[in-house]
């Protein structure tokens, strides 16, 4: 008798501490934090933008566009929010701007890389057009300075095949000019 009504004690105190245990845990991952920090805020903008590649524009959501490229086609273009992103008011207006690249595959074997930017303002924010880097390149980092966004990757030299790993390091110049992004010749 002794003996049941231990191990019934000992069953009660398991179950309260698994089912306290799994409560607390249950709610730590369902509460939301009411604070959005200025980071959240730029990582929201560029992963939800507009932008213009090659004329045509790509609607971000969660940072992925889908488009079939002939209706009805399962092949279809992904383009995608890849990151390096550099902070800084491209547009002297105050407003902290976004520079990001991206990536695009039509289901071949490339991946093309292009240089964009989000163009904040007290009215909202907005995608500019994006310039290609290169296919298959390997992005370094980006940067603002001198009032020039500069991004930094490898590429393979003229004679080498897409198979070859980047090798030769690379640095292009860029500025928004009347809301648009325009790249610098140096």
């Amino acid at each position: 008798m002794k003996k049941n009504i231990l191990i019934i004690i000992l069953l009660v105190i398991a179950i309260i501490i698994f089912g306290g245990t799994g409560y607390l845990v249950y709610q730590s991952k369902t509460e939301k934090s009411p604070v959005i920090t200025i980071q959240q805020k730029s990582d929201a903008e560029a992963r939800n933008a507009t932008y213009i590649i090659e004329g045509e524009e790509f609607t971000l959501v969660n940072g992925v566009s889908e488009k079939e490229i002939v209706p009805g086609a399962a092949s279809k273009i992904i383009t995608q929010y890849f990151g390096n992103e550099v902070r800084a008011d491209f547009n002297g207006d105050g407003v902290e701007d976004v520079a990001l690249l991206l990536t695009q595959n039509s289901g071949g074997t490339g991946t093309f890389y292009y240089i964009a930017a989000v163009i904040s303002s007290k009215a909202g924010y907005k995608g500019t057009n994006a310039i290609l880097l290169g296919d298959r390149i390997a992005p370094q980092t980006t940067e603002f300075k001198n009032g020039e966004i500069i991004v930094n990757y490898a590429d393979r030299k003229p004679d080498e095949p897409m198979t070859a790993i980047p090798s030769v390091s690379i640095s292009k110049y860029f500025k928004i000019s009347d809301g648009n992004l325009a790249e610098i010749q140096k």
